[in-house]
C-alpha cells in the first residue's frame, strides 16, 4: 500500500485562514504536483483533504493532471493540524484502499512524515525530508501492514520532492 502526504501549495491572503486561496505560484506548483504524481503513475484510491480552500485547490489542480481520481473527502481533522489526528485518519482507511492521499498543512504533514519514516527508505528522500516540508512538498511512503496498524516508524519513504510548476 502507498500513503502520499502533500502539503498545500503557496497561498495568498484572505479575511480568514480557512479562506486563503492559492496564489499564482501556488496554482503553478499544484499543477507541478500533479505532473510529478503522473510521472510516477500514481492513482489514488482515496483522497482526504483539509477543508481549507488552499488545500482543496491544491488537490483539484493536481488531480487535473491525473486520470480517474476519486472525489476527495473533506475532513476537519486535517485542518486541526496535529500529526496524531492524521495518523487516526490513516488508521480509519478502509482495507481495500491501495493508495491514500492526504492533503494538508504544516506542521502536521511534516511531523507525520518524519514520525512515519522507518529509516529504510531512499537515502536522498530521507535527507530532503529532514531539511523540511515546504509548501507543495510530496512524501510517498510504502506501507506493508494494514491501514489500521499504521504507527510511527512503520512506513518506508520511497520518494520526497517539492515539485514546482
Amino acid at each position: 500500500m502507498r500513503l502520499i502526504v502533500i502539503r498545500h501549495a503557496k497561498a495568498g491572503e484572505a479575511a480568514s485562514d480557512m479562506e486563503r486561496p492559492l496564489g499564482d505560484r501556488g496554482f503553478r506548483d499544484a499543477a507541478g504536483i500533479g505532473r510529478w504524481l503522473q510521472d510516477r503513475g500514481v492513482t489514488a484510491d482515496r483522497v482526504v483533504v483539509s477543508p481549507a480552500l488552499r488545500a482543496q485547490q491544491t488537490w483539484r489542480e493536481a488531480a487535473r493532471r491525473l486520470h480517474d481520481q476519486p472525489e476527495p473527502t473533506v475532513d476537519e481533522r486535517v485542518y486541526a493540524n496535529e500529526a496524531e489526528l492524521l495518523f487516526d485518519i490513516v488508521r480509519e482507511t478502509p482495507a481495500g484502499v491501495g493508495t491514500l492521499v492526504l492533503v494538508g498543512h504544516n506542521p502536521s504533514c511534516g511531523a507525520l512524515a518524519a514520525d512515519l519514516d522507518d529509516g529504510d527508505g531512499d537515502a536522498q528522500a530521507r535527507q530532503d525530508l529532514r531539511a523540511g516540508f515546504p509548501t507543495s512538498a510530496v512524501a510517498v511512503f510504502e506501507v506493508a501492514e494494514p491501514w489500521s496498524a499504521v504507527a510511527p516508524r512503520r512506513g518506508t519513504l520511497a520518494a520526497f520532492a517539492p515539485p514546482r510548476g
